[in-house]
């Protein structure tokens, strides 16, 4: 990809910045060319760089990701979903990576880390090659490559769970070194949040009240954050753009919002399709069932629980509707910057449609499941939503 002139600048900013901070880890210089930017929003540049004199056991070729923004910006939230802070999201990232860099090579989720600077906000990566996204799969819709490549990242998020849990008192004294105003959850926090003003919202936008049953639930449902049965890491951002599949499986991209959460979360996040995002993709029940089993063959050892089914349902539709819940909270008032970057997501469509079958999955899955409170509710809210989307 050619580079713009200020793209250029801020390539040579970073890659000056990734040169001494190795050289000074090394002891002796690092030399660093032929910037590639991978991708990058705003706020990050993402550039795949070639380690010029390898006189070190470094790769060949490394990920160096560089966050930036003014002062004020970086302690303000409302970026993007789950982000509390430019600060706090460049934090939990680096936690996360020396987290699961510490996991042995079998179990890593994603790229180790070689180096970071704090103050710098910045990471320095192993390369994962040159791979495709899962989005482009999806996009592609060719079979059988779509089922597998779906069936690889319910067993990646299987194996990464399996592998972490019990491990939270490591990943939390890794947390504990980090300035205690960035230690915030943004992704726990923003669910507090929607507990008390998605009502409002429905309320304002659609003329719906929520009934007391389903308020309940929704409370229950937001302890997965921040307690839950299957606790495990979770990178939690699994938009199809943060995921790679390589001869290894599924890999991921993604830990802004990198933490300790119950496991069922994660599965959920890709069957409500993503809520984080307005990426859609729509899944049959039974390629769905297929996902669940798959993630569930890898988790069943360390949670013999959820070989029971009946459990197993529950809890997953507790998750869809904590993240419908969420998603709703994020994309139904006309936060254009949100949206608008959401948009640039390659499996993205328009918020309406993704609103509207999130809602109606959701319902459908509620009545599988015999769940009629939530199913009439979830109903209700796709009807309104189609209404309101169609004057």
């Amino acid at each position: 990809m050619a580079m713009t002139a200020l793209l250029a600048e801020r390539a040579a900013e970073v890659v000056s910045a990734a040169q001494q901070l190795l050289t000074k880890r090394m002891g002796a210089p690092v030399k660093l060319s032929d910037p590639i930017e991978l991708s990058g929003s705003g706020r990050t540049t993402v550039l795949r760089v070639r380690v010029a004199e390898n006189a070190f056991s470094l790769p060949r070729t490394l990920i160096v990701k560089q966050v930036r923004g003014h002062a004020q910006d970086r302690t303000t939230g409302g970026l993007a979903p789950g982000v509390a802070s430019i600060d706090s999201a460049f934090l939990r990232e680096a936690v996360s990576y020396q987290f699961t860099t510490a996991l042995s090579r079998e179990h890593r989720p994603g790229a180790y880390l070689i180096a970071h600077s704090l103050p710098e906000r910045l990471l320095i990566l192993s390369d994962l090659g040159e791979n495709s996204l899962l989005t482009q799969v999806l996009q592609s819709g060719a079979e059988p490559a779509t089922r597998n490549a779906l069936m690889a990242f319910a067993q990646a998020l299987g194996r990464m769970h399996a592998a972490t849990v019990g491990r939270e008192a490591d990943f939390v004294a890794l947390l504990r070194r980090v300035d205690v105003v960035h230690r915030v959850d943004g992704i726990a926090q923003q669910a507090e949040s929607a507990i008390a003003e998605v009502p409002g919202l429905l309320q304002r936008e659609l003329g719906i009240e929520v009934p007391g049953e389903i308020a309940e639930r929704i409370v229950r449902g937001n302890r997965l954050f921040s307690a839950g049965r299957f606790r495990a890491f979770s990178p939690s951002d699994l938009c199809p753009d943060n995921v790679i599949l390589n001869e290894e499986g599924a890999r991921f991209l993604d830990y802004e919002w990198g933490g300790f959460r119950d496991a069922t979360l994660d599965i959920a996040y890709a069957l409500v399709s993503f809520p984080g995002c307005l990426c859609d993709f729509e899944l049959s029940r039974e390629r769905a069932s297929q996902m669940v089993e798959a993630w569930r063959s890898e988790v069943v050892g360390v949670w013999p629980a959820l070989a029971d089914d009946e459990l197993l349902s529950e809890r997953i539709l507790e998750a869809r509707l904590i993240w419908v819940w969420l998603s709703t909270y994020w994309f139904l008032p006309a936060d254009h910057a949100r949206i608008a970057a959401a948009r640039e997501h390659g499996l993205s469509v328009p918020r309406s449609e993704a609103l509207i079958n999130r809602w109606a999955a959701l319902a459908e899955d509620a009545r599988c499941t015999g769940d009629d409170i939530i199913g009439d509710f979830a109903e209700d809210v796709s009807a309104m939503l189609e209404e309101r989307w169609s004057e």
